[in-house]
């Protein structure tokens, strides 16, 4: 059957993909807009809590890549009218990924005090973030077993289930946050950074147990490994190594600007954190478009429909241009009250209000960077997407870094070689893309 790509079909797939894709922000965004109001500690506890966040999501993000390799697979397999051909592979490749995970997990228990002390951490920061981590990594694996069926449902080219699941997340974690975090007068004491970090945990496990719901009622493709192993697992363990690597170099360049940040003293820490989870925010809410392309993307050239394809990248590309400008528009209007969210100190708040300029106006190059890498993933053009963040990050972010701490720039300078490494990343993906789909549409 062959994929329309129009506005309805990619908004389709999109809409539900970007309620879902900031759900994982949201749950961060929450724990920093109350922590940041914690009446005891409240800029110790929001600079524990970003650099916590910092490090988790490095550890996720690295290895959660089996979702797009998944996706990437399942959707090819069905635009090639082959999906039968590849059932057994999600069981197989779950169980690698939760079992490393559980690996990485335990072995980070034991050097915690070292790893946060690398990023700048000492005192009262310190021990909050040690306390903090200590709940929150158990749900480490249970997030990466919801990104794996997360990524089976979008090669199956739906993006529903997925946003129910983090709608119920992001709702659950809120409610729980305000319970925990604050308690209720002679009912339930006050936990302050500990609360939220067992409101996350409590989400994280809710929304495992929805994705396996799901999975076995929605779907024909189950959990329990089958032999032989499948032929598709060795590409999709390059894949997945690919991204592996992919992401060690995007969070050098995340955990490298959390520990700038945190030398530079505690209210740029605290500010770095609202303007990080902000940005993530714009993020994966531009993400809806990139998963879209993604989605779509696999498909077509599993029918080795290009003219479909390029039709895909020239439609998304305005769709998501649009939603950037949108974001634009609301962060410029709200400029102000969007700081005393997370924060209700003022020197935080100054610091904070002195880059959020860069952030907005950063977020339509952000917008192409983001949709063309949901494309790439989709053709599983992993290989690609490693070396440009690779070069992105050692030739564009790192020197811009050292050149901005030597030149005195303070936070100006870590967002600027932020900016840097998205214009980088965005540029090498348009120039591939055109290079490599414009001529076989003239073969087509």
């Amino acid at each position: 059957m062959k994929t329309v790509v129009n506005y309805k079909t990619i908004n389709k797939l999109a809409i539900p993909a970007t309620i879902a894709g900031i759900a994982e922000p949201i749950l961060s965004i929450t724990d920093t807009a109350i922590v940041g109001n914690i009446p005891v500690d409240g800029i110790e506890s929001l600079a524990a809590a970003g650099i916590v966040g910092s490090f988790l999501s490095m550890l996720i993000w690295i290895l959660g890549q089996t979702r797009s390799a998944i996706s990437a697979i399942i959707s090819q397999y069905l635009g090639a009218g082959k999906l039968e051909e590849v059932k057994t592979l999600p069981a197989q490749a779950i169980f690698l990924n939760i079992v490393l995970s559980i690996l990485i997990l335990l072995s980070t228990i034991f050097i915690v005090d070292g790893i946060f002390r690398f990023m700048n951490a000492s005192g009262k920061i310190l021990q909050y973030c040690i306390s903090y981590y200590s709940i929150r990594v158990w749900g480490f694996p249970l997030t990466l077993f919801v990104f794996a069926v997360m990524g089976i449902f979008r090669g199956l080219q739906n993006t529903y289930y997925p946003m129910l699941i983090a709608i119920v997340g992001a709702v659950l974690n809120i409610g729980l946050d305000f319970l925990l975090v604050y308690g209720i007068d002679g009912f339930i004491p006050p936990m302050y950074l500990e609360g939220a970090a067992w409101a996350s945990l409590i989400a994280q496990a809710i929304m495992a147990l929805m994705a396996f719901g799901f999975l076995m009622t929605k779907t024909d493709i189950g959990l329990k490994i089958r032999f032989p192993l499948h032929k598709e697992l060795n590409r999709l363990i390059i894949m997945s190594l690919n991204l592996f690597v992919r992401a060690i170099a995007l969070n050098v360049a995340l955990i490298l600007a959390v520990r700038e940040a945190t030398a530079l003293g505690d209210k740029y820490i605290g500010a770095h954190t609202i303007a990080i989870n902000l940005w993530l925010f714009s993020a994966f809410f531009i993400d809806g478009y990139a998963a879209a392309g993604n989605i779509m993307g696999g498909r077509l050239l599993g029918a080795k429909d290009y003219h479909g394809l390029w039709l895909l990248a020239k439609r998304i590309m305005v769709y998501g241009g649009l939603v950037s400008l949108a974001l634009m528009l609301v962060g410029f209007v709200f400029y102000k009250p969007i700081g005393h969210i997370f924060s209700n100190e003022t020197a935080v708040l100054q610091t904070f209000y002195s880059i959020f300029f860069i952030i907005i106006l950063g977020l339509p190059m952000n917008t192409v960077a983001f949709v063309f890498d949901g494309v790439f993933k989709g053709l599983g053009e992993m290989k690609y997407l490693r070396n440009v963040l690779l070069a992105a990050t050692f030739l564009g972010f790192v020197p811009m870094l050292f050149l901005s701490k030597y030149a005195h720039w303070g936070l100006y300078g870590i967002w600027i070689a932020l900016t840097v490494w998205m214009v980088i990343r965005g540029g090498a993906l348009v120039w591939k893309f055109r290079r490599k789909f414009r001529p076989l549409l003239q073969n087509t």
